[in-house]
């Protein structure tokens, strides 16, 4: 699995800006199948950081309605990514 496809995209909410600035701990959406060593590689790849810890969490798809049509949100899954000590927290604007 390619860096990019493990790293789907960056999850930036109130939530997360406040972990970034408080706790150096960066959100990302990530593909379904990825384990924790394989997006610990892929952070550490793309943004030239290192890693202390990742933390994953799945979400079940949502319920959702378009009029008299109904469907399920896909399944999806959150790492949070904190860096370790020393590592610069990168803008995603910078990539």
């Amino acid at each position: 699995m390619n860096v990019y496809e493990i790293i789907k995209r960056p999850l930036i909410t109130e939530k997360g800006h406040t972990k970034r600035e408080t706790e150096r701990t960066l959100a990302f959406e990530v593909h379904k199948d990825a384990n924790k060593i394989q997006i610990k590689q892929a952070v550490e790849t793309v943004f030239k950081v290192k890693v202390a810890e990742v933390r994953t969490s799945i979400y079940s798809g949502k319920l959702r309605r378009r009029g008299r049509f109904t469907g399920y949100a896909s399944d999806w899954k959150k790492a949070y990514v904190r860096l370790a000590a020393g590592s610069k927290v990168p803008e995603y604007t910078e990539i």
